[in-house]
């Protein structure tokens, strides 16, 4: 036997060890009854892993079980399968087909489930689309797209009117609708068992268009393997309540919908994040993981201290947040207050996930992005796709069994050796974790220096006056780019421009000092958290810079 034959064969047997090791502490290896079992199995090979096989597969597992609860109330895994059921016949009625594409514009709420069961059990394809997309964003969108069905939230009615969309289904309304909504077509059809399509639905979730419009990144059918790498180093356990605040069209909150296909979990749902609503439901539905992005965390750490002290979350075991970096002190301000359980997920809309930073990864180094997970690979490159020395800034490749496909619209990101681009800078540190720096294209070139905005907004975050902070490169005449920062405090005229500028250069080198710093009373944001640095870009501050930071 050959020595790769070897490596393969002793690779494979690890990989095998890890996931039974992964799937047995979770509590998802489990005794069944023979003829459970053999539906099972006859069931995952009919509709696959996706949506359609993964609901009804826990329709056979546990049909009484809790599935998912709303501000309508509770459904059962087995009233998922049979909503499930009528819908996709309903929306058969209306022509989708196998391969279609059908948008959804939902918050989070049943109706953004049943759209996503029914959909796959046709074999066509589901486009989830920001909720706070602007009209044009939206438009373009939909035109690249074109869906054969839009199902929205009565609320977005007017966003869609000058999209070219045959036929709109409302998902959630609260006035008396004109048109037909998801409820009318659900108790108007028959719910008893479709027949499988031939072909696999395809989730379709879109970049943050931050940048400009937004692309579509498609993705097939995530099997367990994607599930073991993730519970490698985030310990979920089967049968857990789980609020998903995070939204459920962004790969984060769409990611622990797919978990809780797996894990049997009941998913707690509300449509809008209000700070001290999060801490109340999760409080009050008894959950044991709260699922959030990291501005979510900021805006609960901003209630008053009576607020805060007046939920228990200690039934709570993980706090699972991802989508943007964690600013500042954010992970120990967090933990200090509720104790050591949020895991900060690091990845991009196409690479899925690439590291995992556990409580004990926040604590030693709360601005890493901590370690790869199991059969997970980073490493970082430069320009020419070459391996930058350890401790070196380069471009993050990732390879994971999640790597999208290309973007909907043509292109995709750079690939070397089977490993995909995320878009961001970083290094591997002394310590083996991972530090993310910024984005590639943030990176500005002032006097001759490299300047990542990143690293001087956690500086002004250290800052016991400052909320928020963002900063970007703008045109300068003499040193080709400068620094601007915008920042949001704690509380109006608590400090001032000149006194924050000696903060950055009392902690970081005397280039990284923003010539400007101008104060806002919010920071521009889209619905996943992210900061629209494109919006900030346009703010022009109301004066130049002082004769003091001229010089800094």
């Amino acid at each position: 036997m050959s020595v790769a034959r070897s490596r393969d064969i002793m690779q494979t047997l690890s990989n095998v060890t890890t996931s039974l090791r992964v799937l047995g502490r979770s509590g998802i290896i489990r005794p069944y009854a023979p003829s459970k079992l053999l539906g099972l199995g006859l069931t995952l090979r009919r509709w696959g892993t996706g949506p359609a096989g993964g609901f009804a597969s826990l329709a056979i597992r546990e049909p009484d079980r809790i599935g998912l609860v709303d501000e309508l109330g509770e459904l059962t895994f087995g009233e998922l399968q049979r909503r499930s059921n009528a819908l996709a016949r309903a929306l058969a009625e209306r022509g989708v087909r196998e391969g279609d594409s059908v948008a959804v514009m939902c918050r989070n709420h049943r109706g953004f489930v049943d759209a996503t069961i029914g959909v796959a059990k046709l074999g066509a394809d589901l486009l989830y689309l920001n909720t706070a997309f602007a009209g044009p964003q939206l438009v373009d969108v939909l035109e690249r797209e074109k869906p054969s069905v839009v199902i929205h939230d009565e609320e977005f009615t007017g966003l869609l009117e000058k999209a070219d969309v045959a036929q709109r289904i409302l998902a959630w309304t609260d006035t008396d609708p004109t048109s037909e909504t998801l409820e009318q077509l659900i108790a108007a059809h028959d719910d008893h068992d479709v027949d499988p399509p031939e072909r696999h639905a395809r989730i379709v979730i879109l970049t943050s268009g931050t940048t400009g419009t937004p692309k579509g990144a498609p993705r097939n059918e995530a099997g367990i393997d994607a599930a073991v790498s993730l519970m490698s180093r985030l310990p979920l356990r089967r049968g857990w309540r789980t609020h998903i605040a995070a939204p459920l069209f962004h790969t984060w909150g769409f990611a622990h919908l797919a978990l809780a296909m797996l894990l049997g979990s009941t998913v707690v749902l509300r449509r809008k994040f209000d700070p001290e609503g999060a801490l109340a439901t999760t409080q009050d539905e008894r959950c044991e993981s709260m699922v959030v992005i990291p501005v979510m965390l900021q805006r609960i750490l901003a209630l008053p201290e009576e607020t805060l002290a007046a939920y228990d979350l200690g039934r709570v075991q993980v706090v699972a947040a991802s989508g943007s970096a964690l600013p500042g002190n954010l992970a120990l301000s967090w933990m200090d207050h509720f104790g050591d359980h949020l895991y900060n997920i690091y990845g991009s809309t196409e690479v899925a996930y690439a590291s995992i930073a556990t409580p004990e990864d926040l604590r030693e180094a709360p601005s890493s992005a901590g370690r790869p997970p199991h059969a997970t690979v980073v490493r970082i490159l430069d320009e020419d796709g070459r391996p930058v020395p350890d401790g070196g800034t380069g471009r993050i490749f990732v390879g994971n069994s999640m790597l999208f496909e290309g973007y909907t619209g043509g292109g995709s990101k750079d690939v070397v050796d089977g490993l995909m681009a995320t878009g961001d800078v970083g290094r591997i540190g002394e310590d083996g974790r991972l530090y993310v720096d910024g984005r590639d294209d943030e990176m500005i070139v002032s006097g001759g220096e490299n300047v990542f905005p990143k690293e001087v907004e956690d500086c002004l975050v250290g800052h016991d006056a400052v909320a928020e902070a963002a900063a970007l490169g703008v045109d300068d005449d003499d040193f080709g780019k400068r620094l601007r920062a915008f920042v949001v405090l704690r509380e109006e005229g608590s400090v001032s421009e000149d006194d924050l500028k000696e903060h950055v250069k009392a902690n970081l080198a005397r280039y990284k000092v923003p010539r400007e710093i101008v104060f806002l009373d919010e920071l521009p944001r889209n619905a996943t958290g992210k900061i629209l640095k494109r919006d900030l870009a346009e703010h022009e501050p109301d004066e130049g810079p002082t004769e003091e930071s001229a010089g800094a």
